[in-house]
């Protein structure tokens, strides 16, 4: 068994999660390194799109934003972000959305806007971008995330994403009709919402990994699914296809591997 670290055991989770027939969006970060290890391993087929209007995009390193030339240049089609947002995504025609964000709360609604009060915050966080969209109008949304009571918290200090809301029914009252959040991936655990309360409880926890590590990183009271598994470890070429990925972007933006 090739050792791994925590890292890649959440990336490579969270890339086993799409499937070959997808048409995910997808986000900058993490979500792309692992939409994009889905693609070089079990799902060639799958159909990436990226906020610029990138359609089937198959970039050979990873994006440094969404206006990197290396999604146009290896995508099938590139239309108009009014397009992109208008008729793909609200159209219905996104199966997927692939998120990050800096904070979460226990319904995977997501804050990438302030920490701390709005008006005077602590930090002042990038913004919602296309995330809002992305969370009501595909049809279910992955996110992935570090695991830490710094972005696990209690309480969102804003709502820039919704995930399920108050909970419960909340989506459906609001007249959202997509799933929202369905799996949540982190460096320590898989969780998914329960399908009363749509709390995320956990149901697979990564090798190594102690209930007590999940409590100590997890600003909630954590829930367990009824049957909770092990993550199945990363198989070697997981692990090849990734650290090759990630070697290609080192060298293309001129960092060390």
């Amino acid at each position: 068994m090739a050792s791994y670290t925590s890292n890649e055991m959440m990336t490579v989770a969270a890339a086993r999660a799409l499937r070959n027939e997808d048409v995910c969006f997808v986000g900058i970060g993490l979500p792309s390194a692992a939409a994009n290890l889905a693609r070089l391993t079990h799902a060639p087929d799958i159909t990436l799109i990226y906020e610029s209007g990138t359609i089937a995009t198959k970039p050979d390193v990873l994006p440094l934003s969404i206006g990197d030339s290396e999604l146009c240049e290896t995508a099938l089609t590139t239309v108009s972000v009014p397009e992109m947002f208008r008729y793909w995504l609200q159209g219905g025609r996104i199966t997927v959305g692939f998120l990050g964000g800096a904070q979460i709360d226990k319904f995977a609604n997501l804050n990438t806007t302030v920490v701390g009060p709005y008006n005077k915050p602590k930090v002042r966080l990038p913004g919602g971008g296309g995330a809002p969209e992305i969370a009501t109008s595909c049809g279910e949304v992955f996110i992935i995330m570090p695991q830490g009571k710094r972005s696990f918290v209690g309480k969102l200090d804003f709502i820039t994403s919704l995930g399920h809301g108050e909970g419960g029914d909340h989506r459906a009252r609001l007249g959202v009709k997509t799933k929202g959040p369905t799996k949540l991936v982190t460096d320590l655990c898989i969780f998914e919402p329960d399908a009363k309360t749509k709390e995320m409880t956990v149901v697979s926890i990564h090798p190594g990994v102690t209930r007590e590590q999940i409590a100590e990183n997890t600003g909630w009271p954590v829930r367990y699914g009824a049957n909770v598994r092990e993550t199945p470890v990363p198989t070697t070429q997981e692990l090849e296809a990734l650290r090759a990925l990630h070697a290609r972007t080192a060298a293309a933006h001129g960092k060390a591997a």
